[in-house]
């Protein structure tokens, strides 16, 4: 599996933000209602990108050695945290994309009952975004040394990046 990339976040944001504010500028000339932007938006966000850290943090710790605790590294649950980091990273910058194409709706109309909207909108982006950098980091802290087995084990210097190629067998 490749790690996602951080020009590939960014892009999945820049695009989630162009089209929400056309949706949301389209909806609102229609007579439509905006959606609830409520606190607790920000919390979710935030919530997962400490649980992301915390899980890749156990990884990083026991791939380098330190505070196994007698366990040693499942390369199963290392993988399953390479793929909610993944999935974190891409998941941030879609929701930043989304809160801020809300916060820039708010500004084209900005009243003083809109301004507590566009400080919830823009606490939530920057939650997202730290989803998505909390995504990138624990995608880093999850590779894994290559094999040392000599029966043929996985080549690759990490989890998440591709297989590396293999040199012709010489005869």
């Amino acid at each position: 599996m490749r790690p996602a990339r951080a020009s590939s976040v960014v892009l999945a944001a820049v695009v989630t933000a162009a089209v929400g504010w056309f949706l949301l500028d389209l909806w609102s000339r229609q007579g439509g209602t905006r959606p609830p932007l409520p606190w607790a938006a920000a919390l979710g966000p935030a919530i997962v990108a400490i649980v992301v850290l915390v899980l890749a943090r156990d990884i990083r710790r026991r791939v380098r050695g330190e505070s196994t605790g007698g366990r040693r590294l499942d390369p199963l649950a290392a993988a399953r945290v390479a793929v909610l980091a993944k999935a974190s990273a891409y998941a941030g910058g879609v929701l930043a994309g989304w809160y801020v194409a809300q916060g820039l709706q708010l500004l084209t109309q900005l009243t003083s009952g809109r301004r507590d909207r566009l400080i919830v909108a823009a606490v939530t982006a920057l939650a997202s975004v730290a989803l998505a950098v909390a995504g990138l980091v624990a995608q880093r802290w999850c590779r894994l040394p290559p094999d040392d087995d000599e029966t043929g084990g996985v080549r690759g210097d990490d989890l998440l990046a591709p297989p590396s190629p293999r040199q012709p067998e010489e005869r």
